[in-house]
């Protein structure tokens, strides 16, 4: 019971690192929007389903909402010229009042209402989630192998050169932004349909959940096994986390000391790659 839960919510919070995955590693934006999204997505959904909104219908209004709220922070990055970190924080913070004024409360409970685990013949939810993530790892594998898709990994990787091409890097920038938190926000609308509520608080720590993902799944499957997709890698992660956070419950610690369990996790992992880094450089010079 307790391995379903954790590729349950694992495959939940995947669609989430699959996003910050987009923002971080390819457009190398650190988007903190997507700790607002998050929740926009568990709002919209909150908000719609109790208003009697065919399930998989509001799924896709909660995927519009992120999708608009990463045009926003791309518009006041790139045409007002607001520093990444800055957009991301401004727009998060107008993002707690919004959702708070689509949901009218800090919280709703749609227990008695239907949602996207109840909707159609199939009725388990890890075979549903199982599905999407499948499917939204194919989209987005085959996505970036088309001519935008690959523009989009040399805008992170290599600005200059989308400049040369007579690209416009900043549209560039926007789209990639709608994407990743379009991402988040239906991570956010299958966690609140998971759990049967939407509540504002639930998106604290959001950008720290989706860099451990993300950050696990690079240490521990990426650099090990080559042929692994980054896409899969990242899924993987994702899943790894639930693991690593089930067991640490599993031993008696609290919820909230597992978030600082997560920071520890990624300062290992990035101060390990560093270290590495630095012993080839030793190597290379000797």
């Amino acid at each position: 019971m307790i391995i379903i839960n954790v590729l349950e919510q694992g495959f939940i919070f995947a669609l989430l690192a699959l996003g910050v995955y987009i923002t971080y590693k390819i457009l190398d934006f650190p988007d903190l929007t997507v700790d607002g999204s998050i929740v926009l997505g568990a709002s919209v959904t909150g908000m719609l389903i109790t208003k009697n909104f065919d399930p998989l219908t509001l799924t896709v209004f909660s995927v519009f909402s992120g999708l608009i709220a990463g045009f926003l922070t791309g518009i006041i990055h790139v045409y007002l010229k607001i520093s990444h970190l800055l957009s991301g924080i401004l727009i998060m913070i107008s993002l707690y009042s919004i959702n708070l004024r689509i949901m009218n409360s800090p919280n709703i409970n749609f227990f008695q209402y239907d949602t996207i685990f109840n909707h159609f013949w199939i009725k388990n939810k890890l075979i549903i989630l199982g599905v999407v993530v499948l499917l939204v790892k194919l989209l987005l594998d085959l996505f970036l192998k088309t001519k935008l898709g690959m523009l989009l990994k040399i805008t992170g990787d290599n600005p200059q050169l989308i400049t040369s091409l007579g690209i416009d890097i900043g549209k560039m920038k926007i789209f990639g932004l709608m994407i990743s938190n379009g991402l988040v926000a239906l991570s956010g609308s299958l966690l609140a349909q998971y759990q049967r509520f939407s509540d504002i608080n639930s998106g604290a720590g959001t950008i720290v959940i989706g860099l451990a993902a993300v950050i696990i799944g690079q240490a521990l499957f990426k650099f090990k096994f080559i042929f692994i997709k980054d896409t899969t890698a990242v899924i993987l992660g994702a899943i790894t986390y639930k693991l690593i956070q089930a067991y640490t419950l599993q031993l008696g610690l609290l919820a909230n000391d597992f978030k600082l369990i997560t920071a520890l996790i990624i300062i290992l992992i990035l101060g390990l790659h560093h270290f590495k880094s630095n012993l080839k450089g030793s190597d290379v010079k000797c």
